[in-house]
């Protein structure tokens, strides 16, 4: 009953899961599918605990309620421009998982191992079965008691994969939380060595893997977490701050086949296909992701994006400022208007003023679209949640490939808190770290507005010609005061 349960549970969470996966690549249906994966978890935490196997009821109890307990808090307080810090945390939460569950599989079989050297040679299966009982054994070590050699052998692996790929996603999401928060310097840096450091750790590590293998002891699992734990580390270290997008999306793929691995080892069908799920989509998201900027996905994991290849172009001009009162004048004779969010607006928490905007300049008969870079904010789909919080009409938010065609006939182009995405340099510059990216071509709009707190660089640290164009012109502020301003004097 136990098993038949647990199996039929699992199969409708999967389902679920799936539903959920798919559901989320429409703004229309995104909230249903965030229902369906919130029940499909919760269908799948009470078939595991009623589960064969299953005790220490008051231990998992505890355990789900102090979770539960901290990711309330954790939920109320974080504000939306801290999503993709918070999405690069949970990343390394389950790598050290992965590496936790890796360590007490390889425990339980050393002691299993241990306890088999003693049993009795003469028993019966009936009597090993009994025998084993005896001893205490229950659960997870049970089931290794009665693998057999060539299922051993195929744990080991499935254990030692599970803590490497674990252990390097939990130090590579927690130097991209570092990035992402401000904590850590967000250009690309590296030891003396670069690469070649990180693939004689890799090499160190399938050594190890031969050696696991082989019984050489525990002391090979420690030092290749260790020599993962560097890999992690020294992996996203060598990314530049404006690869972040594509960075939070690849620990995301990493965090899935770690629990993918993890699954094999428990023999958790669930846990597998789950595991395979996040670390497809998110392996596909970033490929997405890297096409956008026109990168090679082994470009961008190598650290190949985000430094400089040569001299930068030397930019002529100045920054011209406007006050509102001018952008204001140019929105009320405008026909035609294309809004750029990006990171900006979301620091800001500009969204439901400009979401305001919208509505006073569409009840005006103007034509009002929005314009999103695969890669605008810090995380996939950033701008998208932004807008669809402030109730932006979903037929009016446009991607990249649909709207950069419009921008000659736009009237008026406002650029809110974006810089890489609008960059005229990835065209312009070879020697720019961003050269051959696509970007949003907002420049041959007729007018140009760039809300901006200031005449700094954005996160990547690349200088924008854009800025210093003559049909540009800067709108100095914060971006929620500065659009609030605009709002009294759209007639």
């Amino acid at each position: 009953m136990e098993y038949g349960f647990t199996t039929a549970a699992y199969v409708v969470a999967a389902v679920l899961f799936i539903q959920s996966l798919g559901g989320l690549s429409g703004q229309e249906s995104a909230k249903r599918a965030v229902w369906y994966g919130i029940v499909g978890m919760a269908l799948a935490v009470v078939a595991t605990l009623a589960g064969p196997g299953a005790g220490n009821w008051g231990v998992s109890l505890a355990m789900i309620a102090a979770g539960g307990a901290i990711g309330w808090f954790v939920a109320q307080r974080v504000q939306m421009t801290e999503m993709p810090q918070l999405v690069a945390a949970m990343h390394s939460l389950v790598g050290l998982a992965a590496v936790f569950i890796g360590y007490n599989a390889h425990i339980e079989m050393v002691r299993v191992a241990a306890l088999m050297a003693d049993a009795p040679t003469t028993l019966s299966a009936t009597g090993m079965v009994a025998w084993l009982n005896e001893q205490g054994l229950g659960g997870f070590a049970l089931k290794i008691a009665h693998k057999t050699a060539a299922e051993l052998a195929v744990l080991k692996i499935e254990v030692f994969l599970g803590v490497f790929i674990g252990a390097v996603t939990f130090t590579g999401s927690v130097i991209a939380y570092g990035k992402l928060a401000g904590k850590v310097d967000g250009k690309a840096r590296k030891l003396p060595g670069g690469h070649m450091l990180n693939a004689g750790a890799a090499l160190i590590s399938a050594i190890l893997l031969v050696l696991y293998f082989q019984g050489a002891g525990s002391w090979t699992l420690i030092l290749m977490t260790l020599m993962a734990f560097f890999i992690g580390y020294h992996l996203i270290m060598g990314i530049g701050g404006a690869d972040m997008p594509v960075v939070v999306s690849m620990l995301n793929s990493y965090s899935g086949w770690a629990a993918a691995a993890i699954g094999f080892s428990l023999s958790n069908d669930l846990l597998i296909v789950v595991g395979a799920l996040v670390g497809s989509s998110g392996a596909i998201l970033s490929y997405i992701m890297c096409k956008a900027m026109n990168r090679s996905f082994i470009s961008v994991i190598l650290g190949g994006f985000g430094g400089t290849t040569g001299p930068a172009m030397e930019i002529s001009g100045e920054q011209i400022a406007i006050d509102a009162d001018g952008v204001a004048a140019a929105l009320n004779d405008a026909d035609s208007v294309i809004i750029i969010p990006g990171y900006g607006m979301a620091v800001a928490q500009a969204q439901q003023s400009v979401s305001e905007l919208t509505r006073k300049l569409r009840a005006k008969g103007k034509t009002v679209r929005f314009a999103i870079h695969p890669v605008a904010g810090r995380l996939p789909g950033h701008m998208n949640v932004l807008l669809a919080e402030a109730k932006v009409p979903y037929d009016i938010v446009l991607e990249m490939d649909e709207i950069n065609e419009d921008f000659p006939d736009t009237d008026v182009a406002i650029v809110i808190g974006s810089n890489d995405i609008v960059n005229p340099a990835a065209q312009e510059d070879p020697n720019s770290p961003i050269a051959g990216m696509p970007v949003l071509e907002c420049w041959k709009a007729k007018q140009v507005f760039v809300s901006k707190r200031g005449q700094g660089t954005g996160y990547s640290g690349i200088e924008n010609p854009l800025f210093f164009k003559e049909n540009t012109r800067m709108f100095y502020g914060d971006a929620k005061k500065s659009i609030d301003a605009l709002l009294p004097m759209i007639e």
